[in-house]
């Protein structure tokens, strides 16, 4: 039995499968202690075949098992119930590892007695400018306020499937990750803190995370997050607050600005100072960025990437609060291609 399975749900990505084992082999850590535990579903670019016959050379565990298309949230549970580890560790396949991830982990594990955990991602040297910048909106306290992993952060930590483990017993106690389309693993994080679990953020088991990989893939992934924001509020109240309804505000108030200009010159006024107040923020993101990655390109893009972050974050919000005022139980946005063509 292995201390740690690390839990990876695929679906049609095998040039990031085979990024991703590239970096396991570099992981300092006794290979009789973890598997990697990839979980297919449904794919049909040649994962199975490139799996089954992949030779580890450094002595890594690897297997996987396989499923019709259910989702991420079922394949990860697909896996838990299938692992006798006694810790399960989640990873998205577009993540890289850190050499002493697991090492990092194991510390934290043992001398924080954690039930569950989780830890930051970040952005490697050899990633796109726009990976970087996106990164930099992801992670930055002006995109998120930190709460992507940050001893800064504005608020809870809820460790999200792209880097975080649990317990088996908390697997046992409260069962898998919901059928919720947008946000599942929040929700699950969410349910640990409920029922009276030891949750610890781990700052330096960090991920290299390539995120998305376009402007338009960006967007949906930030509208989803807006969208899953209500559905969470819905299960937990605790996880909607009045900071989470920023972005959509800033957005309203832009629109109604913009209407009232061409009604008012006061209003044009207002809106000239918005604008104003707005350039600064952009020019402090761009200091920002620039000092974090020394690069101009990068920190031009991450102006763009930080509006997006915002105004695509409120659109995806205000449209979930309007289906549920419509009755919605679940609101639901981009669905078809959420991840974008390749």
């Amino acid at each position: 039995m292995f201390k740690y399975s690390i839990i990876i749900a695929v679906y049609n990505r095998l040039d990031e499968v085979k990024e991703l084992l590239k970096s396991a082999e570099e992981l300092q850590f006794e290979r009789n202690m973890f598997e990697l535990l990839f979980v297919d579903d449904g794919s049909n670019d040649g994962f199975k075949e490139f799996i089954e016959s992949y030779q580890s050379k450094s002595g890594l565990h690897v297997r996987a098992i396989y499923q019709t298309n259910k989702g991420p949230g079922a394949a990860r549970n697909n896996g838990m119930s299938q692992s006798a580890s006694q810790y399960f560790i989640f990873m998205d396949s577009d993540c890289l590892f850190t050499p002493n991830y697991l090492k990092e982990i194991d510390k934290a594990v043992e001398t924080q007695k954690l039930d569950a955990f989780g830890g930051p991602d970040g952005a490697h040297p050899d990633f796109s400018p726009m990976v970087k910048a996106i990164n930099y909106s992801m992670t930055s306290f002006l995109g998120t306020g930190g709460t992507r992993g940050n001893k800064k952060s504005v608020g809870k930590f809820y460790p999200r499937s792209f880097n975080m483990g649990i317990n088996r017993k908390v697997f046992e106690k409260i069962g898998g990750m919901n059928a919720l389309r947008h946000g599942q693993d929040m929700d699950f994080s969410a349910r640990i803190y409920e029922a009276g679990f030891k949750v610890g953020f781990v700052p330096d088991a960090i991920v290299f995370h390539k995120r998305r990989t376009s402007i338009p893939k960006f967007f949906r992934q930030i509208f989803n997050w807006g969208v899953a924001r209500v559905n969470l509020g819905t299960l937990h109240k605790q996880m909607l607050k009045p900071i989470h309804f920023f972005p959509a505000i800033v957005l309203s108030a832009y629109v109604i600005l913009i209407i009232l200009s061409f009604i008012s010159p006061f209003f044009s006024q207002i809106l000239n100072l918005v604008l104003l107040l707005h350039g600064m923020v952009c020019l402090a993101a761009f200091a920002q960025s620039f000092w974090m990655y020394k690069n101009i390109k990068v920190a031009l893009l991450s102006i763009v990437t930080l509006n997006i972050q915002v105004f695509a974050y409120g659109a995806g919000l205000l449209y979930a609060l309007w289906q549920k005022i419509l009755g919605k139980k679940e609101a639901e946005g981009f669905v078809k291609n959420y991840y974008g063509k390749k």
